[in-house]
């Protein structure tokens, strides 16, 4: 990107900021731009640069070219953002002290509140927002509030040249799951599908957390959690729907938001790649439209191996002229594509789940039941 464009860009974001950041009276709406053609044209250009990013600089099948954000430790700053729905300070207090127990220092970003709203405010302000924990050297990570709906309106409004330049931990799940794989797929820096700060931080997430997120060395294999000792498939675990093993770089996260992204610059890249994916009430027919929709944009085909989530309530279709149960969805859909496929893995809508470094390399073992991640999630923090 030239210099113009990447000053002209920065104009737009502190000129809106300044704007929506300020406190919301009560006939504001979050939804409204504050300058609506500059933020046409600021979203124009990023998104044209991280088709650029994404089909040059980055190439998944190169390793040299993915890059890993330093590790945390003891002391390091974490930012709060809350870059979809709104949340309030009072909401998220346990999982900032959740954070503080690892020896983190917590800062909130000007996008928590005290209230909550259907966006937590503007689509400039939340990517303003964003990408001021980004620019800063003193933040370390960044973990998202909450989830809700909003990420996929931020997207073109972000400097993923300044993503790839400072690399840093940026976690969350369900609609951040759109934020997660557009870093990733436009600037070649892994991020992470885990828990928000709304999550409930219990010692299996804690963990997991831990493990990926402060050591920067290979978690190998994921054990089970005591939230998947029962379901409908079986009174198995983990359910092996195809058996076989397979290795790829692990992309995906909520199974809405994956196929929202189809078609944009921030589609889910999965050649070659283990797909991984959940959902959370959901009807069996709309997984299968979803995962159909997969399947018709060539993505499953491409994929080495599919490693699934637990879908907590969507097992039974309620729709009379769709009677068939989330099991026969997955059956029909996956199995017929012969690659190891799993089912009911610790990954997002549940108490206990794992933290998922979307760009690293795994190795699924349909066969025998078992994800493991086989590279480092993250790197040694330069002295």
């Amino acid at each position: 990107m030239s210099i113009s464009r990447r000053r002209f860009l920065a104009g737009v974001m502190a000129g809106t900021a300044a704007q929506t950041l300020a406190p919301v009276s009560a006939t504001a709406h979050p939804m409204n731009p504050g300058s609506a053609s500059l933020l046409l044209e600021a979203a124009r250009l990023n998104a044209a640069q991280s088709q650029e990013l994404g089909s040059g600089m980055f190439d998944p099948a190169d390793s040299s070219t993915v890059i890993l954000p330093p590790a945390l430790q003891p002391g390091s700053r974490i930012g709060v953002v809350a870059p979809a729905s709104g949340v309030s300070r009072w909401d998220i207090r346990d999982g900032v002290e959740a954070l503080k127990s690892f020896g983190c220092k917590v800062e909130l970003g000007k996008t928590i509140s005290s209230v909550k709203r259907f966006l937590s405010i503007s689509d400039e302000a939340r990517a303003a927002d964003f990408m001021e924990f980004v620019a800063r050297d003193d933040i370390d990570a960044i973990v998202c509030a909450r989830g809700g709906y909003g990420v996929m309106r931020i997207l073109p409004l972000l400097d993923y040249e300044m993503i790839r330049a400072k690399p840093k931990i940026v976690v969350g799940y369900s609609d951040i799951t759109a934020l997660v794989n557009a870093i990733y797929v436009c600037s070649g820096v892994v991020a992470y599908h885990g828990p928000v700060v709304y999550s409930t931080f219990d010692p299996y997430t804690k963990e997991y957390f831990h493990k990926t997120l402060f050591r920067p060395e290979p978690v190998g294999r994921i054990k089970d959690s005591n939230e998947f000792n029962s379901h409908r498939f079986s009174n198995r675990r983990l359910v092996t729907l195809a058996g076989g093993k397979a290795q790829g770089r692990l992309v995906g996260g909520n199974l809405t938001l994956v196929a929202s992204t189809l078609g944009t610059p921030y589609e889910v890249q999965c050649k070659d790649a283990i797909l991984f994916f959940e959902d959370v009430s959901e009807e069996p027919y709309k997984i299968d439209r979803m995962l159909t929709q997969l399947w018709l944009a060539g993505k499953l085909q491409e994929c080495s191996g599919i490693a699934m989530g637990r879908f907590r309530k969507c097992d039974v279709s309620t729709n009379p002229y769709f009677p068939h149960s989330l099991e026969e969805v997955l059956r029909t859909r996956l199995e017929p594509l012969g690659v190891p496929i799993v089912y009911g893995l610790p990954i997002g809508h549940v108490k206990s789940k794992m933290t998922v470094p979307v760009g690293t390399m795994a190795e699924l073992d349909a066969d025998e039941g078992r994800l493991s991640l086989i590279e480092a999630s993250v790197r040694e923090r330069d002295s």
